[in-house]
Parts: C-alpha cells; sequence; structure tokens
C-alpha cells in the first residue's frame, strides 16, 4: 500500500484545511487509516483514526470537536477537515495505514500502523 498525502499550507488561526491521503496498491487489505503529526523535538502523536469497515472514529481529546476525519472508498482517499485552528496545531501531518482491524481503544496506536504518506506541512499562525 502507498500513500500519498496533500492538502497543508498556512493559514490564520480560526481558519480551516482539509488534508488528502490517496491510498493505492493493495487498497483492499486496508483495516484502519489514521493522521499523525509531529513537530521538532517531540514524538509523533496521534490526531484522528478509522477504521475501514465500520468507519468507527477515535479523535485525540486536543482536537475533537474542531477535527473530522473521513474516507472516500471510491477513491481509496481519507480526509481530515481541519476547522477552528489553532497555532499548537502547526505541525508536519502524516498519514499512515495498516491491513489490521485494531479495537476501537487501539486505534491511534502507532503500532498497527506500517505504511506511512510523506509528510505534509500545516502553519497556523496571524
Amino acid at each position: 500500500v502507498q500513500l500519498q498525502a496533500s492538502g497543508g499550507g498556512s493559514v490564520q488561526p480560526g481558519g480551516s484545511l482539509r488534508l488528502s491521503c490517496a491510498a493505492s496498491g493493495r487498497t483492499f487489505s486496508i483495516g484502519a487509516m489514521a493522521w499523525f503529526r509531529q513537530t521538532p523535538g517531540k514524538e509523533r502523536e496521534s490526531v484522528a483514526a478509522i477504521r475501514w469497515s465500520d468507519r468507527a472514529t477515535n479523535y485525540a481529546d486536543s482536537v475533537k470537536g474542531r477535527f473530522t476525519i473521513s474516507r472516500d472508498n471510491a477513491k481509496n482517499t481519507v480526509y481530515l477537515q481541519m476547522n477552528s485552528l489553532k497555532p499548537e496545531d502547526t505541525a508536519l501531518y502524516y498519514c499512515a495505514g495498516t491491513v489490521l482491524r485494531p479495537i476501537y481503544s487501539n486505534l491511534r496506536e502507532r503500532a498497527p500502523y506500517t505504511y506511512w504518506g510523506q509528510g505534509t506541512q500545516v502553519t497556523v499562525s496571524s
């Protein structure tokens, strides 16, 4: 499975961006996909995840109510709609995929994810 992320950019606080992650290859094997983010000197942290079989979603507390993860089966693409962006959302965002089907509490754990896209930079600044 290959993942191609896009949609990053610069936006003012309170603004919105939508990230996309297109999957190719053995897409029928995908069990879940997720978005992670990382800033220099910090661990990569999970933001949101979606399970393919039932569209179950799991969000980090820091983004609940502001970010929405969704998927388009026909396009093998997962999206991250980010609203009410804050300066602390500034990071390099990565999409990730797994052939496993994590239980809900493990959806945002890094361990199951073995496929990674390149990062896309999101900068929130006035």
